[in-house]
């Protein structure tokens, strides 16, 4: 099988780096990195080094490239971009899925999927998920520092749940905690729900996970992000666990207090951030559901007066 990884940063690295480490050397399997940059041309001279709490690798992939001519076809893709990036990293490699190709995007947000559907005219896109901490720490460089490291993928059909045994298999055998699953609406959900309302928020007020927890006005702001969320997915009929929002703020409680979301992160550097799959989808989501999002609105203007 050929297997493209289209984005090799925290997560692409990460489970693009498992998979080359196990089929690069045997040939077993085609590993094709999608990159671009100084971090291409480090991987390219150098191989990709993985750092993980396991310890540190060395993983060469059978191709890395930023060239869509030079990547052949591919009948497995894992999208790992960001979603600002989504449309163009579809388009870009648009020529190389065929109608058998399976992909699975590993990014943030609950409609992504979707999108890709929209912008890829072959193959089939299914739904997935990872729980992980990862990020490039420099060129040709990636370090996981934390998080249960699952990959949770499906279709949306459960009866075709089976098809894609085979693809859980590889990645199983690669050493990736994969889990294939006939009900993949909640573990995105459930991720989002925790992710979304944190990633907004500390970027808008500027505090880390603990400064939130301690102040009594933004653990109140957070609550309610989360229960806006709630009542978005329970009117999409997604079945998430009636105590989701007590959970994911015990969630919270579980990071160092200094911890800041990678989205944060972007936002005090100015870089773009991903605030189409959080603030803008919730908004915009509210208001097809005649559901009020007042604290997803008031977060969503405030982010885009600098963005």
């Amino acid at each position: 099988m050929r297997i493209g990884i289209v984005g090799i940063g925290g997560i692409g690295g990460y489970y693009g780096g498992k998979l080359a480490l196990k089929y690069g050397p045997s040939r077993e399997h085609e590993i094709i990195f999608i990159a671009r940059g100084n971090h291409l041309k480090a991987i390219r001279k150098k191989g990709l080094k993985l750092i993980t709490v396991d310890g540190e690798y060395t993983a060469l992939p059978t191709l890395a490239t930023d060239n869509p001519s030079e990547i052949g076809r591919l009948d497995l893709v894992l999208f790992c971009v960001k979603s600002y990036g989504l449309e163009e990293a579809a388009r870009m490699i648009s020529g190389n899925i065929h109608e058998k190709t399976v992909v699975i995007p590993l990014l943030n947000g609950v409609n992504i999927t979707e999108r890709l559907r929209a912008a890829l005219s072959r193959g089939t896109v299914i739904r997935g998920t990872v729980y992980i901490g990862s990020n490039i720490i420099a060129p040709g460089e990636v370090r996981q520092a934390g998080g249960s490291c699952q990959l949770i993928f499906g279709p949306d059909d459960n009866a075709q749940v089976e098809r894609y045994r085979p693809i859980e298999a590889i990645l199983k055998k690669a050493g990736i905690k994969a889990e294939l699953t006939a009900d993949i609406a909640v573990p995105i959900w459930t991720k989002y729900i925790f992710v979304g309302p944190l990633a907004g928020l500390t970027s808008m007020l500027g505090k880390t996970f603990g400064e939130i927890l301690e102040d009594p006005e933004s653990l109140k702001t957070l609550e309610g992000l989360l229960l806006e969320i709630e009542a978005v997915a329970r009117a999409r009929d997604v079945n998430l666990p009636l105590d989701i929002v007590k959970a994911s703020i015990g969630k919270v409680s579980a990071f160092p207090f200094a911890t800041k979301t990678s989205m944060q992160r972007d936002y005090e550097k100015g870089n773009p951030i991903e605030i189409d799959i959080f603030m803008e989808y919730i908004t915009r989501s509210g208001r097809e559901l005649g559901i009020a999002t007042p604290l997803h609105d008031q977060v969503y203007k405030a982010l885009m007066k600098k963005n």
